[in-house]
């Protein structure tokens, strides 16, 4: 049996072109890979409409912060190459939009993709019906389409957002509209919109060990006919961070062995298995994973192609999950443990440090430690990435800048935000 990392180094020899071409299909299929795979994606119809969706979606949501845009466009570009169409942009930000509609259009896939967004813009919540159709114009225009395909609102939203997407699918500026939930606890308002609100679609997080979804909202999307996006296939954060969770279901699995049985369903790495239960369900129509690599965009896709488990199958598949021990919650890069720095290194950096904007931090030296009071925030040991680089252990970074004769000259503040790394340089004082 195949695993991920041997199934990725069989696709790394395809080449900048990772579609599956005859030579590589062939290839795949002697490995095992693809294993008794026809080839193309399963298709599931919308249940309001009968238009048929490829069951295997992509989101590069928050990606387009930590890869590189040639990688991120050979993922798009595989995606439609072996027969997907849905890019979801429910979970990305501003830049991610950005980039992921550059990309399309560079590819010139702006009218094969079936466009899944958000009815408001990323951030804090402005209510109002104005706000909520200026940002669905506002992403028409960026991904260059006459109409989005579907538009979901969260299932807290404001009711004018809901409102104002309801009237933008009577205008013709949207398909297919749609509600999501994220965690069980919404499930309750959740199905009092199914069935009480004419929706096409509903979002939610549905995977091997996260299965509440099973219990009400699947079984009333069916009765509902109401199509069904499955979101976090492979558990934890779904790989929409930069920085895996480590405690997802690749975390959960570690080194444990694909269960033989899996060739039954045509499963021949684990991503496969974690898609194919979710794929099963048959309120389902399609499963949305994201991922910064053509390969494992590749991998996905052998999830959605070939032979699904049956019920007890799945069962099986659910009680293999339940059986591992749930790995630990890493350590956060940002409490790591620093490096050893001289005390004259140390020494050189403490003194206060302006930004333009007024904001001010101050660094002190008690014995071998660098500390900061960053602001009007309590002060905090610094871990020593480098002999330059100081860490935060809430996360910003210090980057200490020197002249030609080493004298420190002032710092940069690296803080993670909505829009990827956020750089604000510090004069010293």
């Amino acid at each position: 049996m195949i695993d991920r990392r041997k199934f990725l180094g069989i696709t790394a020899g395809a080449g900048a072109s990772l579609a599956l071409s005859p030579e590589l299909l062939r290839a795949l299929q002697r490995s095992g890979t693809l294993q008794r795979a026809a080839g193309s994606l399963i298709q599931r119809a919308i249940p309001s409409s009968g238009e048929m969706l490829p069951v295997v979606g992509l989101t590069l949501a928050n990606h387009a912060s930590c890869a590189e845009q040639a990688a991120l466009k050979e993922v798009l570009k595989t995606l439609v190459d072996n027969g997907g169409r849905v890019l979801d942009m429910y979970h990305g930000n501003a830049k991610s939009d950005e980039i992921t509609a550059t990309l399309a259009a560079e590819l010139g896939l702006q009218d094969k993709l079936f466009w899944s967004s958000r009815v408001s813009p990323p951030g804090p919540p402005q209510p109002g019906t104005a706000v909520a159709k200026a940002h669905i114009e506002a992403s028409l225009a960026r991904y260059k389409v006459p109409k989005l395909d579907l538009v979901m609102v969260n299932v807290n939203a404001d009711p004018t957002h809901f409102a104002a997407m309801k009237e933008a699918k009577k205008e013709g500026r949207v398909r297919y509209i749609g509600v999501s939930a994220m965690a069980d606890t919404q499930y309750e308002a959740l199905a009092t919109i199914m069935r009480n609100e004419p929706i096409d679609f509903i979002g939610t997080r549905y995977a091997t060990d996260y299965r509440s979804a099973e219990e009400t909202i699947l079984p009333l999307a069916r009765e509902r006919k109401i199509g069904v996006v499955g979101y976090f296939p492979f558990g934890g954060n779904g790989g929409l961070s930069c920085v895996a969770s480590g405690v997802g279901l690749f975390a959960r699995v570690g080194t444990t062995p694909l269960p033989e049985w899996a060739a039954d369903f045509d499963a021949t790495t684990w991503a496969q298995f974690f898609i194919k239960y979710v794929v099963s369900h048959p309120a389902v129509t399609v499963v949305r994973g994201g991922t910064t690599k053509a390969k494992h965009m590749l991998d996905n896709i052998g999830g959605g192609m070939g032979r699904l488990p049956d019920e007890a199958t799945r069962k099986r598949m659910a009680a293999v999950i339940d059986a591992l021990p749930e790995p630990k919650p890493p350590v956060p890069p940002s409490q790591v443990p620093g490096i050893a720095l001289p005390v004259a290194v140390l020494e050189r950096y403490v003194g206060e440090y302006k930004a333009a904007t007024g904001f001010t931090a101050t660094f002190r030296r008690d014995g071998d430690r660098l500390f900061v009071k960053p602001g009007n925030n309590p002060e905090a040991p610094l871990n020593a990435r480098s002999e330059t680089r100081l860490q935060d252990p809430r996360g910003p970074v210090f980057e200490f800048q020197l002249d030609a004769q080493g004298k420190v000259t002032g710092a940069v503040l690296e803080q993670q935000g909505p829009q990827g790394t956020q750089r604000m340089p510090l004069e010293r004082k």
